[in-house]
């Protein structure tokens, strides 16, 4: 009898736990997102990663993790009047040190939030070297445009065992997620840059399953600041409409000139989300602060210029034209100070200045 007893507890205890449905909350009602956009003014910033960090490990290992340099290049961006860095993780760091991770997260937090600057978090990357490991980086090659950034996940992904890799991404992002979903530093969750990928490394609408799934990720966890995904490149029409249909806030890239920037802002506005740049300015592609961040300042968009200062990532050098032979190219492509705190042109910081008072 008791045998019996027990064999029906089971069965039921199992047909229950079968039933149970994970919590998915729906994407933001168009109110919802206005409403939360109020509470932060005209978001103004960069892309940052400290000078003395070539990629995403170099910024967030224990060994490089450089909160000298992280206070004193916030400051500088203080002084100017950005008050949002948009900032890369990567899941390799959280595999091999959950717990100093999260504990080098919480510490530039903490120098960010001193300077009064917030952070956009960007989860995953479809750009740049597919291949990368934990431990000492690559020095950046010379003239050479972002020689030692990491995608994530990359080829573990893409040519891996998605098997593998995915309950890893799974449980990274939910740990991230969790840990910091009520920190009010914390603007928004950039959930995955540039998918797609570009050049000769493009992967395409391959991008859409795991686009997908760290939407759903996102949502289970449902952190009190909301989810997007930029869009960058129309010709990814899958790709776009999913991210569009399912950010809580629309964020997009453009490094255009002004009229082809506002001819994209127009027909985002139709979503009718805020909205908020979070890549622009390359001096060449004629995408200026004096042209761009005021457009944006009316519009009520926020404005996120990529990079603030020289350094290991070589951004002052364009994507397509290396230049090995010379320490600084003529025109910079991106980037505002030099590593000792100078501007590269003190016009675009007095522009800068002005717009942001």
């Amino acid at each position: 009898m008791k045998k019996i007893l027990l064999s029906f507890f089971i069965g039921v205890m199992l047909i229950a736990c079968n039933q149970i449905t994970v919590s998915v909350r729906e994407v933001w009602t168009k109110e919802q997102a206005n409403e939360w956009y109020k509470q932060w003014g005209w978001l103004r910033g960069c892309d940052f990663i400290p000078s003395t960090a070539i990629n995403q490990m170099e910024m967030w290992q224990a060994d490089t993790f450089d909160p000298v340099t992280i206070d004193r290049e916030l400051g500088w961006a203080e002084e100017i009047g950005m008050n949002c860095m948009r900032v890369y993780l990567h899941h390799l760091v959280w595999e091999t040190d959950k717990e100093g991770f999260k504990k080098r997260i919480n510490e530039y937090l903490t120098i960010a939030d001193k300077h009064h600057i917030s952070t956009i978090f960007v989860f995953l990357d479809d750009c740049w070297n597919p291949v990368y490991q934990a431990g000492k980086q690559p020095e950046p090659q010379p003239g050479v445009h972002n020689s030692g950034w990491a995608r994530d996940p990359g080829d573990l992904y893409y040519k891996g065992d998605t098997a593998v890799i995915l309950p890893i991404l799974e449980s990274y992002v939910k740990d991230i997620l969790t840990t910091f979903k009520d920190d009010k530093r914390i603007v928004l969750w950039d959930l995955y840059n540039e998918p797609g990928g570009s050049g000769g490394y493009r992967y395409g609408e391959r991008s859409l399953p795991l686009l997908q799934k760290i939407f759903t990720w996102g949502r289970t966890v449902n952190p009190s600041q909301p989810l997007s995904a930029g869009v960058w490149d129309m010709s990814l029409t899958n790709l776009n409409k999913f991210q569009l249909e399912n950010s809580d806030v629309i964020t997009y890239h453009t490094y255009e000139g002004v009229n082809s920037h506002q001819q994209l802002i127009d027909t985002l506005k139709q979503y009718g989300r805020p909205m908020i740049c979070t890549e622009y300015m390359a001096r060449t592609q004629n995408s200026t602060f004096q042209d761009i961040m005021p457009m944006l300042k009316r519009e009520n968009i926020g404005a996120i210029n990529w990079g603030l200062v020289a350094g290991k990532t070589n951004t002052i050098f364009a994507w397509d034209t290396p230049l090995p032979d010379v320490v600084e190219p003529p025109l910079w492509f991106h980037d505002i100070f030099r590593s000792d705190g100078t501007p590269y042109s003190a016009e675009e910081v007095e522009c800068i200045r002005s717009l942001t008072k």
